[in-house]
């Protein structure tokens, strides 16, 4: 029998909630911009302010759920809790906190969920399709046809590669294509493990920098799931907002339409990702996906007896 859920997704930028009711329909969804990852490049090791307001916001989601009523709550980490020396301060810290535990997803589970996250809601093809996941500390890359079947990752993500790549702000243009070029390079080690990412019937991309790439196209002022999911964000278009962008200072990117404020230090490295994705992969284009990561593990925690 199935049952409501409450996910609370830990990322490198972000800490997000997606609760579902019993029948699967989404309830509620909210993203908090915590920075979890914010020194882990120089560091390797999580902070103590970002444990301290990721916890809070956490204890916040943990709120909001008790307050839906909902019958479970699972609390899941990815790339900057997989990377850190210190992670099990973190852990403790939000089970002090809330009582819960945090399951660390392998980069294999996290592909293999936000595969299945991404194609809810999407029109169903029996033929191969690319899920492309560009995160804070990681980029996912999986294929598949019903279900994740290869997947690769590569430690380029918008939070990361902002402190590993980009020296200053409006970044050089030299720190652009060392980036882009890493990016590249790692793509080209995947195709010869997983030829298939370089034809796929479909190319679907989820998460904030791909998202917010598209809110830009579009000119939304906020964000609009109708508009969204499902939008087909060509390469050309893709190109266009990085140019865009990367040429601006802070201040200046912040009056784009459709650039939130707590994103826009780190979206140049999440365009470096994106393109050098498409250029790569010779794609002419992805469908955007606003379902991910948590979607996926909604839907699996609503099956469990």
């Amino acid at each position: 029998m199935s049952r409501s859920v409450a996910v609370i997704d830990v990322g490198t930028n972000s800490t997000n909630l997606l609760i579902v009711d019993a029948t699967g329909a989404i309830v509620l969804r909210h993203q908090a911009t915590t920075r979890l990852g914010e020194q882990l490049h120089a560091t390797g090791l999580l902070s103590a302010d970002a444990i301290k307001r990721t916890v809070h916001t956490i204890a916040e989601h943990v709120a909001t759920a008790h307050a839906n009523k909902v019958d479970h709550i699972v609390v899941t980490g990815t790339a900057a809790c997989r990377r850190a020396t210190n992670t099990s301060e973190f852990v403790k810290a939000v089970s002090d906190a809330t009582s819960l535990s945090v399951e660390i997803l392998s980069e294999k589970d996290e592909a293999s969920l936000a595969f299945a996250g991404a194609l809810s809601g999407l029109p169903g093809l029996l033929a191969p399709t690319l899920v492309i996941d560009i995160g804070g500390g990681s980029t996912e890359y999986t294929v598949g046809v019903l279900e994740a079947e290869m997947s690769a990752s590569v430690p380029f993500g918008a939070v990361t590669s902002t402190a590993s790549h980009l020296s200053r702000d409006p970044a050089p243009p030299e720190d652009l294509t060392n980036l882009i070029g890493a990016v590249a390079d790692e793509l080209e080690e995947i195709g010869r493990d997983i030829p298939a990412i370089a034809a796929p019937a479909r190319v679907i991309g989820v998460a904030g920098t791909i998202v917010t790439v598209a809110m830009v196209e579009l000119g939304l002022p906020e964000f609009d799931n109708n508009a969204l999911h499902g939008f087909e964000l060509t390469r050309d278009a893709a190109e266009d907002v990085f140019r865009t962008l990367a040429t601006e200072g802070f201040n200046e990117r912040v009056l784009n339409p459709g650039l939130p404020r707590d994103r826009a230090d780190i979206i140049v490295a999440g365009c470096c990702i994106l393109v050098a994705t498409m250029r790569r992969l010779k794609l002419d284009s992805i469908i955007v996906s606003t379902r991910s990561l948590m979607d996926g593990v909604a839907q699996r925690e609503r099956m469990k007896p």
